[in-house]
């Protein structure tokens, strides 16, 4: 089993935390973009509360472990490693509980050059314990909106992880999708279930839209998010997405390799 002291190490190696490639920069128009409500940055969350810029630096500084210093404005952000592990630990203990109740599960990222094997990891792992592992509507087309406009993707999962994909630049099932932080995926995979009568999902796990949108309608979700995703932070502290994973979402593919075994081996999930 890999040693929390040895993934802690292999964290601030390949800075998944500690200073990260992720700009101060950008997570400070991050935070201005969700304080203004933009939905670049809500990702498909509503808050409830009203978040300020002050309000979002002081959460993402507890939860994050950035700077809080208003006055620090350039320069690599940061991750708290220890932050980090505890929430790997969380996301393990929750991803244990689904697998004793063999529950439904819905995974999705809009990272799929990033993550995707990560979630398919732990996606494999569930549907190996008896968990039904969900994909709704695979091949059908969504409507995501861009910063071109609204743009036709075509739903698809690859080793049980949705995505989108831009038509016909991929065959299905290829490791290949659009990097997206559109919540409008995962609703349109959530309301396919609906209609057909289906299981729903007892727990949604990825990243960004994936998240948010499906915890701003009332799935229990879990997530990875960096320093300029706000909104995951902020639907924890709401109380609509159960597990926040600070770490740089945008490092190398097999970076997460380990802390795919790390979660599994803490969920007694590992082969």
């Amino acid at each position: 089993m890999l040693s929390t002291g040895a993934l802690r190490a292999h964290l601030l190696a390949a800075r998944l935390a500690g200073p990260v490639a992720t700009s101060r920069e950008d997570s400070l128009r991050s935070y201005r973009l969700f304080a203004a409500r933009d939905p670049r940055a809500l990702l498909g969350l509503d808050p409830e509360w009203g978040w300020g810029e002050g309000d979002l630096l002081r959460l993402m500084a507890d939860k994050c472990g950035v700077s809080a210093d208003p006055g620090l404005v350039s320069g690599p952000d940061v991750i708290d490693p220890e932050l980090t592990l505890a929430g790997l630990d969380a996301f393990a203990r929750r991803l244990r509980q689904a697998a004793a109740a063999r529950a439904p599960v819905l995974f999705g990222t809009g990272h799929p050059h990033r993550l995707l094997a990560f979630y398919g990891s732990l996606a494999e792992a569930l549907s190996a314990a008896g968990c039904v592992v969900l994909t709704p509507a695979q091949g059908a087309p969504v409507d995501v909106a861009t910063r071109f406009g609204v743009r036709g993707y075509t739903l698809d999962y690859v080793r049980g992880v949705g995505l989108v994909r831009e038509p016909g630049s991929r065959t299905a099932g290829s490791a290949t999708g659009a990097h997206t932080h559109s919540p409008l995926p995962v609703r349109f995979a959530l309301g396919a279930l609906a209609e057909a009568g289906g299981p729903l999902p007892a727990l949604v796990v990825g990243d960004h839209g994936w998240v948010c949108g499906a915890g701003q309608l009332g799935f229990e979700t879990l997530g990875l998010a960096d320093t300029d995703d706000p909104a995951l932070f902020v639907g924890e502290a709401e109380g609509r997405v159960s597990v926040t994973v600070p770490l740089d979402d945008a490092v190398r593919s097999d970076y997460y390799r380990p802390l795919a075994r790390y979660v599994l081996n803490r969920a007694s999930l590992s082969a």
